[in-house]
C-alpha cells in the first residue's frame, strides 16, 4: 500500500516512505548480514547519545520500527522490480539530536530545514542511480511535509575515489546535480575528504519537481 503521493524517478525505481508496514524491507537493507553481527540501524541521528549507546543489538531494530510507525517515517526506500535496493535517512533537522550537538557540522540558521544524512544501496545496485533517485525522493518528501529547505552533508572527494562504505553521506556532485548549492565547508571528514553543508530551497516548489 502506497502512503502519500507516488513519486516517479528514472532507472526504473519506485521510491516509497519507510512506513511500519515496510519494515521488513528496511531490515533487509539495514540489518546485519550475520545474526551475531552488530548493525547501527541508522539510529545515531534519531536518538540521544545515551540512548544510542544503551540500545542493544536486539533492541535496535525495534526502536527503528517505532520510528517507522510514527507520523513522519525516518527515511525512504527504493525498489527495483519490487525488490528493496536502497535506503535514505531524511527528516527534520530539529529532531536529529546528533546534528544539534555536532561540533563539526554547524547549524547555519534557525530555518526549520530537513536533513538528508545517510544512504544505503544494496550490493549489485550501486552506481546505477539508486542514491540519486533517493535524494530526489527526499526533496519531494520534504516538500510534501512543508519543509522550507533541505540540507545534506556530503563528502567532496576532490577528484579522488571514495569507497562505497564511506560514501554513505553522498557526494557533493550528486547533491549539486539535484539542485543543491554549497553553503559552508564543515570540519567533518569522511575518508579524509571534506564534508560540505549543502542546501536546496524548497519555497514554492511543486511536489514531484525534484529535478533542478
Amino acid at each position: 500500500m502506497t502512503s502519500g503521493p507516488q513519486l516517479e524517478h528514472p532507472v526504473a525505481l519506485r521510491i516509497e516512505p519507510a512506513t511500519a508496514d515496510r519494515f521488513e524491507d528496511v531490515a533487509t537493507l539495514l540489518g546485519p548480514r550475520r545474526p551475531d553481527a552488530a548493525a547501527c540501524w541508522c539510529l545515531a541521528y534519531w536518538t540521544t547519545s545515551a540512548e544510542n549507546t544503551a540500545l542493544t543489538g536486539a533492541q535496535r531494530p525495534d526502536r527503528l520500527r517505532e520510528l517507522c510507525a510514527g507520523p513522519v517515517p525516518p527515511g525512504l526506500l527504493a525498489y527495483r522490480d519490487g525488490e528493496p535496493v536502497g535506503w535514505c535517512a531524511v527528516g527534520p533537522r530539529e529532531e536529529m539530536g546528533r546534528l544539534r550537538r555536532s561540533r563539526t557540522i554547524p547549524v547555519v540558521d534557525e530555518l526549520p530545514v530537513w536533513s538528508v544524512v545517510c544512504f544505503v544501496v544494496a550490493p549489485g545496485h550501486r552506481r546505477t542511480g539508486v542514491a540519486r533517485a533517493l535524494l530526489a525522493g527526499a526533496v519531494d518528501h520534504a516538500a510534501v511535509h512543508g519543509a522550507p529547505a533541505v540540507e545534506g552533508y556530503p563528502v567532496d572527494p576532490a577528484g579522488g575515489r571514495i569507497s562505497g562504505s564511506l560514501a554513505y553521506v553522498g557526494t557533493t556532485a550528486m547533491f549539486e546535480a539535484t539542485g543543491f548549492s554549497r553553503a559552508v565547508a564543515t570540519s567533518a571528514r569522511s575518508a579524509g575528504f571534506t564534508r560540505w553543508l549543502v542546501r536546496r530551497d524548497l519555497t514554492g516548489q511543486p511536489v514531484g519537481s525534484s529535478s533542478p
